[in-house]
């Protein structure tokens, strides 16, 4: 890929602010940094020139729990008209001991995936993606199954029990905490970061033939804000001791390599999770092969969840392309549309 234009979420600190900086060292023309405060954000990007001597860094204020500040993004970057190359979808959040339901009417951990999906629907429709785009969104270890404190909802399951076995009412359910659902941070977590996987396998189907899309685990990082809201157990019990453990912990420069790493991806493995090998949370990346990360029903679900919860879908009237794997998929309309 030709490295000119990157934009990054969530680059105001930890693993956005370490994934510009080394876009910056791999030589990219432009990288557009978000945050939610745009001074916050103008002070970052000139924080970034200053640390690695280039002045290549574009700030936007993007809040992503919010939509008005989504829209008011897309309508600067289509102002811009500049497509995107490489579409780094990293905000994200584990949530703290209390429920905390956003203004969109969305539990806190699963509201940045509504955001990024407003944000990347928005690009796709504008054609601010370049042509072979690569789209990565950050995932986690947790969503496997096998990390110690977290657990994920067994969604067939779910929906069986409580929504007259309709998948997609069940991942709706999940997003919004609603009836049904016992909030738990970490179970919370691990939920949003498999509705990641499902939204990026069923995004993969929609996309135009040379843009590929990937979900990717960044690793254990203590010294990042990602826990700062986390509860007591995770916060202060096992993240100060996973970094006196061999193989438990890498730098958030580390971590960041592994979105860049992917950036390089062929289409061939669009849709996939990539994360550390099973029980692992550092080291190399490899796809998961765990048979719920590959539930079709599961990820379509998610996919129209996240369509009723947005509001926003792609058809194939706004697409300049359609990806022949996708042909037995049809994306719905919405309503307004």
């Amino acid at each position: 890929m030709e490295h000119s234009i990157a934009l990054v979420t969530g680059a105001t600190s930890g693993l956005g602010h370490a994934a510009a900086r080394a876009l910056a060292g791999d030589g990219w023309r432009e990288i557009i940094v978000t945050g939610r405060s745009l001074a916050r954000v103008q002070e970052t990007a000139a924080q970034l020139a200053v640390e690695t001597k280039r002045q290549v860094f574009t700030p936007l204020e993007l809040d992503l729990d919010k939509p008005p500040s989504v829209q008011s993004a897309l309508a600067e970057l289509v102002k811009r008209g500049r497509p995107i190359d490489f579409l780094l979808l990293n905000a994200g959040l584990v949530g703290g001991n209390k429920r905390v339901i956003t203004t969109a009417g969305v539990e806190a951990s699963q509201a940045p995936l509504i955001g990024h999906h407003q944000l990347t629907v928005g690009l796709l429709c504008a054609n601010l993606l370049s042509p072979n785009a690569r789209i990565v969104i950050a995932g986690a270890e947790p969503a496997r199954g096998d990390v110690p404190l977290f657990s994920f909802t067994d969604v067939a399951a779910f929906a069986a029990k409580h929504h007259q076995g309709d998948r997609t009412a069940a991942v709706e359910a999940l997003l919004r905490n609603g009836p049904n659902v016992k909030y738990a941070p970490n179970r919370a977590y691990a939920d949003a970061k498999l509705i990641i996987a499902w939204w990026v396998a069923a995004l993969a189907r929609r996309l135009p033939s040379g843009i590929a899309v990937y979900a990717v685990s960044p690793g254990s990082a203590p010294d990042t804000q990602v826990a700062r809201n986390a509860g007591p157990a995770l916060k202060w019990l096992m993240i100060p001791l996973v970094k006196f453990i061999p193989g438990m912990t890498q730098t958030p420069e580390t971590a960041a390599r592994r979105y860049l790493q992917a950036s390089e991806f062929g289409t061939d493995v669009s849709g996939q999770f990539f994360a550390s090998a099973p029980t692992k949370v550092t080291g190399p990346i490899e796809p998961m092969r765990h048979p719920h990360f590959h539930d079709r029903a599961n990820q379509e679900a998610a996919w129209q969840a996240i369509v009723k919860v947005s509001g926003v879908d792609l058809f194939d009237g706004r697409r300049p392309h359609q990806n022949t794997k996708t042909q037995d998929t049809q994306p719905v309309k919405m309503p307004s549309e």
